[in-house]
């Protein structure tokens, strides 16, 4: 039994592969399934520690990035794309699965043309409002799709469409804060802001952040994931902007978080800052109000309609960029903190809209296949 998964780019594309692969080891332990193998075709390992740890074999296959914009690397970008489909049209053929999962973005491109060309049934998941190029591609020949939001759902044909919402990895969701407040060194009755800027961080939701920041201090402790790229500007001016303040220590930056972080500091924090990808819906299965900042001109302006879709049920408020200040920032997070009654509405229209069996239902649907076509 061999299940490719694909996808990257993201860990908005790889964290939910991870997710449908944890379920599909637990359901074939739990149905005595032997002898599965899963391997993770992309241009790169992405986490290699989250690929150990689930037994899937990393395939790399390289691939160009097509750019919505005019840019020179696009020439470029489609050599990458045509050799990276020859190349993963080998190693899939090699490999030949009997299903493939696929996430969509360019990463994607070489499975899923493979899964075209030798007729192997392929399973796709749209995370967003509106789905990528690469997914609508597929979506003609995909056996079955399963999407997070009911917009996207609406631009794929009907007949093959799912509303499973989105795959959460089990080691973010489940599980309680133990020694959280231990191992972020923050007392238990300041209320915690979690700051969640993605994996490569958010500039501009870093630079309004440093401008209130003696501010937010004065009332709240502030757990930031900056990214990797970013880590070391703020660090320095934050340095420079808390010097003096009496409550510096309560500001935690990191350039990013494990899995064991990231549930604690969701299990300890009262509001979340975050953007619009795949973190609305580890926000909405924690049940945490949230501020969402949107991506200006993403693609297909996804990052829009994902906020507002989860805003239209109450568990967030929205600040588009270009809206954010500081001052109206900081009147939003204290709006929402000093309000118990909005808070807890907001906390269980966030649980409402959680989709908790997302991954468990992708991935039984894949060993359905591989059992039908066995049989």
């Amino acid at each position: 039994m061999r299940i490719v998964l694909t996808g990257g780019g993201s860990g908005g594309h790889f964290y939910p592969l991870i997710a449908i692969a944890e379920e599909i080891n637990a359901i074939t332990a739990k149905e005595k399934i032997l002898d599965i193998k899963m391997y993770y075709v992309s241009d790169a390992p992405y986490d290699k520690q989250a690929l150990f740890n689930n037994g899937i074999t990393f395939v790399g296959v390289p691939a160009g990035k097509i750019r919505t914009y005019s840019s020179i690397q696009n020439f470029f970008d489609m050599f990458s794309a045509g050799i990276g489909a020859i190349i993963g049209l080998v190693k899939v053929f090699t490999i030949y699965p009997d299903v493939i999962i696929s996430k969509g973005g360019y990463a994607a491109f070489p499975a899923v043309f493979a899964a075209r060309i030798l007729n192997i049934p392929l399973i796709i998941h749209e995370s967003d409002s509106a789905p990528g190029r690469v997914n609508l591609w597929a979506s003609k020949f995909a056996d079955h799709i399963a999407v997070s939001y009911a917009e996207a759902g609406e631009l794929f044909p009907k007949d093959k469409v799912a509303l499973t919402g989105q795959p959460v990895r089990r080691e973010v969701i489940e599980g309680g804060a133990d020694g959280a407040y231990d191992v972020f060194k923050f007392d238990p009755i300041t209320p915690i802001i979690y700051i969640v800027g993605g994996s490569h961080g958010a500039e501009k939701i870093n630079d309004t952040i440093l401008r209130i920041l003696p501010e937010l201090l004065d009332k709240y402790q502030v757990i930031h994931q900056i990214g990797p790229t970013l880590m070391e500007d703020v660090s320095i001016r934050s340095n420079l902007i808390l010097e003096k303040h009496p409550h510096k220590n309560r500001y935690r930056p990191y350039s990013y978080l494990n899995n064991l972080e990231t549930r604690m500091a969701y299990g300890i924090s009262k509001l979340v800052i975050s953007r619009a990808g795949s973190t609305i819906f580890e926000i909405a299965a924690w049940g945490i109000p949230s501020i969402i900042i949107p991506i200006t001109n993403s693609n297909g302006n996804h990052q829009r309609k994902n906020a507002f879709n989860y805003a239209r049920v109450g568990a967030c408020e929205v600040i588009e960029e270009s809206n954010l200040t500081p001052h109206l920032l900081l009147a939003e997070i204290n709006n929402i903190l000093e309000n118990k009654d909005k808070m807890s509405n907001m906390h269980e229209k966030a649980l409402q809209f959680a989709t908790p069996n997302a991954a468990h239902a992708i991935a039984q649907e894949a060993i359905n296949i591989i059992l039908d076509h066995e049989s």
